[in-house]
């Protein structure tokens, strides 16, 4: 078997896992979809009670990154795993990131540190989205040149940064060590 591809197997194994991570989600009273009875590709008001709702909005980019981080990190301490099996351990990191983000623990952080005031968790459409999001980002970083990823990476933190002042490194710093200044220049105040 050739170390360097992703397999059935492992796509397979990794469809189971992020199966089981709907499951959960749903056993935990997670809706569905959004509340508002359809489902829209794209959603693009950061600042919404839809958002986090549909297949993809502002946040996807974030979790792209997160497949990128999860290939670079899996290569540091495992990279002599085959890259199938790096991909089926980072998808088991971003289920169960999706299952703790889903709890009220994490929802009541986010609303109380963060200016996500309708933030009430994700539909599992979107958590199950957020999982395939990280796939491809971590499938893309096992292909591309480091340098591409890295810059792609900057990019998209710039990107999202500048439309709606929010951006995985901002999220983290806000769940983590939130500060009054960053939370009143999201604002726009």
């Amino acid at each position: 078997m050739n170390a360097s591809r992703i397999t059935r197997r492992h796509v397979a194994v990794a469809a189971a896992v992020a199966v089981a991570a709907v499951i959960i989600l749903l056993s935990m009273g997670r809706v569905p979809i959004c509340t508002c009875g359809y489902v829209k590709l794209w959603h693009g008001v950061a600042y919404s009670s839809e958002n986090s709702q549909h297949i993809s909005d502002w946040y996807t980019f974030s979790h792209v990154l997160h497949g990128f981080a999860f290939y670079a990190l899996l290569w540091l301490v495992g990279r002599r795993w085959p890259v199938g099996w790096r991909l089926v351990a980072a998808v088991i990191v971003e289920s169960g990131w999706e299952i703790l983000e889903n709890t009220d623990f994490i929802i009541n952080r986010y609303r109380e540190v963060t200016i996500s005031l309708d933030y009430f968790g994700d539909s599992v459409l979107n958590s199950f989205s957020d999982i395939v999001a990280m796939a491809v980002g971590f499938i893309v970083a096992s292909r591309a040149p480091w340098w591409l990823t890295v810059c792609t990476a900057i990019a998209f933190e710039l990107f999202v940064l500048y439309v709606i002042r929010d951006n995985l490194t901002l999220n983290i710093l806000m769940l983590l060590y939130p500060l009054d200044a960053v939370r009143v220049w999201q604002s726009g105040s």
